[in-house]
């Protein structure tokens, strides 16, 4: 993709919006990491490495996974695991640009060039796998259900058919739950569910655990994850269809990061303050 400056707005939720991300108060530059290999020519690595800036799709509205902070910037496990991939590239924090990416929009945006890479709570499936390529996975997480906290009714998926339940277009959870028999409603982002939750309109959101673990700790006591996740959704790192060299590249430094720590640094500083950490899954080297 072509690598140019642009400027952070808050726009609406299915609009892309750039940030640069800030590396802190401090006046001194951050030290740029060292890239780990000289990378083959003409390669993304190469690409990317030398223009020194790397263009990462991620959510904006999805607490301890992407969320934008009280900074301007977006924070949770799946900023933390672009930063590391950024950082095994050369290209230090603040020369990440931070691109919202909605469900609806990840392929898209990866197809046109808009991304390097998408991280962003992304589902490996086959569908996906026809337009894109994906790395990892680097967790996996299971599809469940929110409730209101005084709900009782709700206890399971099997309670969902023919109710009406929240969930966001262009989404797995979505599709699954069209399968189910439940009566979907859609919108662009899970944050948006949250009020025809509050309000009746519905009966539950559904998505991954992980997501709606996020939702109800930033909403303390209006809202309750019930019943056991009833699919499993491996999150990969999407990039461009066929990038052989650049998925390899990814799904080597995220081994790098299970052996070294960093990855489970980086889930104790985000998703873990609300969820316990598990044991990485393989990467898949299809």
């Amino acid at each position: 993709m072509k690598h140019t400056k642009l400027s952070f707005f808050a726009l609406a939720a299915a609009t892309a919006v750039v940030l640069t991300a800030c590396a802190g108060t401090s006046d001194e530059p951050a030290a740029t990491p060292e890239p780990v290999a000289d990378f083959p020519a003409d390669s993304t690595m190469a690409s990317i490495s030398e223009a020194g800036e790397i263009t990462i799709g991620t959510k904006f509205d999805q607490p301890l996974f992407g969320l934008v902070g009280p900074d301007g910037t977006p924070e949770g496990f799946d900023v933390e695991i672009g930063t590391i991939i950024a950082g095994k590239l050369g290209i230090s924090p603040e020369n990440i640009k931070w691109v919202e990416t909605v469900s609806a929009n990840r392929e898209p945006f990866i197809q046109n060039g808009d991304v390097d890479i998408v991280v962003a709570t992304y589902t490996i499936n086959d569908k996906r796998k026809e337009v894109i390529s994906f790395a990892g996975p680097y967790y996996v997480a299971g599809q469940s259900i929110l409730t209101l906290a005084d709900n009782d009714d709700i206890t399971s998926e099997d309670d969902l058919v023919g109710q009406p339940v929240c969930s966001v277009t262009g989404s797995t959870p979505a599709a699954n739950l069209e399968t189910l028999g439940a009566e979907v409603v859609l919108t662009d982002t899970y944050t948006n569910c949250l009020e025809p939750l509050r309000t009746g309109q519905v009966v539950a959101v559904s998505t991954d655990n992980v997501i709606l673990a996020g939702l109800a700790a930033q909403n303390e006591g209006e809202f309750k994850v019930v019943g056991d996740p009833f699919t499993e959704e491996p999150y990969g790192i999407g990039l461009a269809k066929d990038d052989t060299e650049f998925r390899d590249f990814i799904n080597d430094t995220l081994e790098e990061a299970y052996d070294d720590g960093s990855y489970e640094a980086a889930w104790e500083k985000t998703a873990g303050q609300v969820l316990p950490f598990v044991d990485p899954p393989a990467v898949d080297r299809y």
